[in-house]
Order: C-alpha cells, then structure tokens, then sequence
C-alpha cells in the first residue's frame, strides 16, 4: 500500500499543518490522496453532529471526494485523550477497528493513504494500543514532526528511537516553527540533528508561504521515492 504515517514528538506540535502541505501538493501532482484522522478528539459540535477540524483540513487540502465520516469515523468533544474520551462516551476502540477505518475502501494501486494520528507516537490510542501499535499495524513509512524550540532534539531523538524500534521505515523529521517556537537565533536544533541521525532533517519556516512550498516539494519527493 502507497502512503504515510504521520506522527509527532507530542501534542499541538503541527501534524495537520504538514500534513495539509503534503496533501495539497500530492493532489496537485496528480496522487489520489485518501485522508484519514481516524480519531480525533476536542471537536466542535454543530447542531447534533462532533466536526473534527484537523480532519476538515486534511479533506479539504487533500481534494478528497469521500465522506468526512471517512476521514474520521470516531469523534469525540473533550480535547483529552482519545481512549479516555472514548470511554466517557461509552465507546472501545482497538486498533484492529481503527486500522481497518484508515485501510477500508482503497484501492492499493492508484490510492495513495495519508494517515494522521492523534498526539505524540506513544500517546493512549485505542484500549488495547497506542498510536506506535496503529502504525505498526499500517505498515507506512513514518514522518515525525517536532516543534523547533528548545527541548525538541531530546523529543525528536526519543522518538525516533521509538519508532525504529518498532521496525518501521522513519523517511525524515520536520521541525515545524509556530508561533510560540523559541526564535533564538543562536539555536539550530536542524543543523545539530543533521548531525545525530541518519536520515533527512526539515524545517518549516513560521508563515513563509515560499519556503513552506520548496520544503513541500522536496518532502514530496522523498516520500514518493520511498513509499
């Protein structure tokens, strides 16, 4: 199967922001992206229906023709945890269901699946998994996405420690700059984990619409070389 995983050092780090990048750019190569945010929690509610924002962002961005309760068929109104959510709506997720959410409906030779999780790699999702065991049960190459600010080398190398421990394919890191990342000048967490890990290392610019677009390119054809 053709796609990603996309995942992060933790929450609120800016997953449906490259996620949105890389799914915009994919459909304007001509890839039938097919989107999922299969479990997102924090929705709004308007009239009787949850609306899962990363979700609506990943479907538009992604020009996606499908349901929105195929992107993300379980929703949930508390922003905590997924799994905790759940239970208080009176639901059990396992990953076998969350899995075969993302996977229903493809077509393994022209679809090409972008699955977003739901917080960091080892965040609680599912009762009997976290988002690491829905990965690995996928099977994607990973990108892992880290807030550039002070701390993050620590996140980033745990992480990828994490995921290559479960045996799956890291294509790249990408620290994403939001409005609240540190702006030191004198710091380069890009430069310094160029020089800790073995594979490719991006950085996406705060509200630098050019950049954010050459990066795109470039992170579009890693993942198309490699998936």
């Amino acid at each position: 199967m053709k796609g990603i995983f996309i995942t992060g050092t933790g929450t609120n780090v800016g997953k449906t922001h490259v996620a949105t990048l890389i799914a915009r750019e994919l459909q304007q190569q001509g890839v039938q992206v097919i989107p999922r945010k299969p479990v997102e929690s924090g929705c709004l509610t308007e009239g009787n229906e949850l609306i899962p924002q990363d979700a609506m962002a990943l479907k538009n961005a992604a020009g996606y023709s499908g349901s929105l309760a195929q992107v993300c068929p379980f929703r949930f109104e508390p922003p905590i945890s997924p799994v905790r959510a759940a239970h208080l709506a009176h639901q059990a997720l396992t990953t076998a269901n969350v899995a075969q959410a993302c996977t229903a409906n493809i077509n393994e030779d022209k679809d090409f699946l972008l699955v977003e999780g739901a917080g960091g790699f080892y965040s609680p999702l599912c009762e009997d998994g976290l988002n690491a065991d829905l990965a690995q049960t996928l099977g994607l190459p990973v990108l892992l996405i880290a807030e550039d600010k002070l701390g993050s080398i620590n996140d980033v190398l745990l992480t990828t420690e994490a995921i290559k421990s479960r045996q799956l394919n890291l294509l790249a890191v990408i620290l994403n700059q939001t409005g609240t990342s540190d702006n030191n000048p004198l710091m380069n967490n890009q430069e310094d984990l160029n020089h800790l890990l073995d594979i490719p290392v991006f950085h996406i610019p705060f509200q630098k619409q050019h950049t954010q677009k050459i990066l795109s390119h470039r992170l579009i054809d890693l993942i198309l070389m490699n998936s």
